[in-house]
């Protein structure tokens, strides 16, 4: 018997709590069953169809049966007998059949090159520099994250309909152009390694704060497969020092997790109990920013986006308390930031800074200037600077502009109970 038909389970459980089970173990394991098929049968359409299976016979059979003791194992075993039986069907075209003998031929399979994870290897693939930069993130943030077209959407800020046909391009461009699903060359990864720290921080950001009304509002699945990646991409490029950043910037700010929801609210960062953060993340954080500072003072390239930013949570972190905060070298590092990313985001970022240096007055004509009204925390930022003002109104319209703008519940919460204390 294979373990497709392993079904049972230690806890029986009733049909909405298998179904919950389901939609956080295929959301966890969906990335996994992907890269694995891909790399087996080397037909993303193939891989994206058996794992869409394998999580309708899991809806069908485990609240039946119960929930696999490895649910990730039956999962992948599942999807990779849905896709054996699919290629089967297509026997005619030689090539499929072929691979679906792979599970038998002996063979020996290509080598796998310098990556050797299978989920890394993916998104190095995804981000081939025959698609377009958007695309390449979008596409991985699909097939590694799991995410939905809608979710996906949010962290890009654009209409779903947009994303939607964004995905779908990338996925004609790569059966067009004849994209191969393998390693890239040991010459290519340093030219790749932009588009996939991308990818990663965004699949964190994703978890850290969901943008979607169904998740929670903190996806831990999310932010640990991020600094998983993270970790293996630091091994395989040690002298990259934006890996070390991004590294570091993920690690400082996960410190902060257990801390960031309280009552079903988001809880910035002010006023967050420090007592609860993670001070071995801290500490690690710490080390890779300063070996960062080090490689630049002893005549490397500038800091990237990531080390600044991971330069900018090192002093949010090093702070005992959030009055001691040294807002003035955050600034300084906003500054610097946007001479490498001059983004209006950066510059939103620079105005809460010199919100506490120069006051709210200052800060509220540096957002008022930003082309960010699609996005709610340009909203919430107003919202806080007016409300500072005394201007209650006005900061009640950018609340609730903040509040439509947001999906995530947590955040919601916490906007709406700031709206709602103003006189």
């Amino acid at each position: 018997m294979d373990s497709t038909d392993s079904t049972g389970s230690a806890d029986s459980t009733d049909s909405t709590g298998s179904t919950a089970a389901i939609e956080r173990i295929y959301r966890e394991e969906y990335g996994r069953i992907v890269a694995s098929l891909t790399r087996r049968f080397g037909d993303l359409d193939i891989a994206e169809e058996a794992a869409g299976e394998a999580l309708l016979a899991a809806v069908e059979r485990w609240p039946r049966d119960g929930v696999p003791p490895n649910p990730g194992g039956w999962l992948t075993t599942t999807a990779g007998n849905r896709a054996i039986d699919k290629i089967r069907r297509e026997s005619h075209r030689d090539a499929k059949h072929q691979a679906a003998l792979m599970m038998t031929d002996d063979t020996p399979h290509e080598p796998t090159g310098v990556v050797e994870d299978d989920r890394l290897r993916l998104i190095f693939t995804c981000c081939h520099p025959a698609l377009a930069p958007e695309a390449r993130v979008a596409l991985t943030l699909r097939l590694l994250g799991g995410l939905t077209v809608a979710e996906i959407a949010q962290a890009f800020l654009v209409p779903e309909t947009t994303m939607a046909q964004r995905i779908t391009r990338a996925k004609k461009k790569i059966s067009a152009a004849r994209i191969p699903y393998r390693v890239p060359s040991a010459e290519d990864l340093g030219q790749r390694v932009d588009g996939v720290l991308a990818v990663i921080y965004l699949v964190f950001n994703e978890g850290y704060l969901s943008s979607s009304a169904d998740a929670s509002p903190i996806r831990h699945e999310l932010t640990s497969e991020a600094i998983r990646l993270a970790r293996i991409l630091r091994l395989l490029l040690p002298d990259v020092a934006e890996v070390a950043g991004l590294l570091a910037l993920m690690l400082l700010t996960d410190a902060r997790r257990t801390v960031r929801v309280a009552g079903g609210e988001l809880v910035p960062l002010h006023e967050q109990d420090r007592g609860g953060w993670d001070r071995t993340l801290i500490a690690e954080g710490h080390e890779l920013v300063r070996e960062c500072l080090a490689r630049h003072a002893a005549g490397g390239p500038r800091p990237g986006h990531y080390q600044l930013l991971a330069a900018i949570n090192a002093v949010h972190t090093d702070a005992p308390t959030a009055a001691d905060t040294d807002w003035a070298q955050i600034a300084t590092l906003y500054s610097q930031l946007y001479a490498v990313s001059p983004s209006p985001i950066v510059a939103l970022n620079r105005a809460v800074a010199v919100a506490e240096l120069d006051g709210a007055e200052v800060a509220l004509a540096e957002v008022d200037r930003l082309l960010l009204e699609g996005y709610h925390a340009w909203h919430a930022t107003r919202a806080d600077l007016l409300r500072r003002l005394g201007r209650s109104a006005e900061a009640r319209a950018a609340y609730d502009a903040a509040i439509r703008l947001t999906e995530n519940q947590a955040e919601r919460g916490y906007l709406g109970r700031r709206r709602d204390q103003l006189a």
